[in-house]
């Protein structure tokens, strides 16, 4: 009896306590950031921005800097889209028909280097597609996200 009982009581126990944990909401952090913290944060994230924008624009200096070469073509991304708004970041990841293939921001960033600009394709974790990517997501800051809709 006792181990029937004790049979039936681990399992209860088990699911309460999951029940518990699960009902409160996870923290990424426990204390809120100083405000001189969020500052830093931003500048930062401002630093990355104004990389990606020289780069967007075409800074063959700062192309050099990031061992790049975005174009052969004599373009830069902004010829064709000003200010980075027209990217509709946040639509992606979505089926992009240029590529024929489910692609999030960076494949198509890196599809419009090689493509049109017939540049040398960006590593998905380099610190230029990082920067391109922080000017893009700026430069469309506030648009709802809606990814997969063309």
């Amino acid at each position: 009896m006792k181990r029937t009982l004790l049979y039936l009581a681990v399992p209860a126990l088990c699911l309460a306590l999951f029940i518990l944990l699960s009902a409160t909401p996870g923290m990424a952090h426990k204390a809120k950031h100083a405000p001189e913290q969020l500052k830093a944060f931003d500048d930062v994230f401002m630093e990355q921005v104004r990389i990606g924008d020289l780069l967007f624009h075409g800074d063959a200096a700062t192309e050099k800097k990031m061992k790049t070469k975005l174009s052969r073509t004599g373009m830069a991304c902004a010829m064709c889209h000003p200010f980075a708004v027209d990217n509709h970041p946040h639509e992606f990841p979505k089926f992009q028909e240029q590529i024929n293939k489910f692609s999030t921001l960076r494949d198509m960033i890196n599809w419009c280097i090689e493509k049109p600009n017939e540049g040398e394709k960006l590593d998905p974790d380099s610190d230029a597609m990082k920067a391109l990517e922080a000017y893009i997501y700026w430069s469309n800051r506030g648009s709802k996200l809606d990814p997969g809709r063309h």
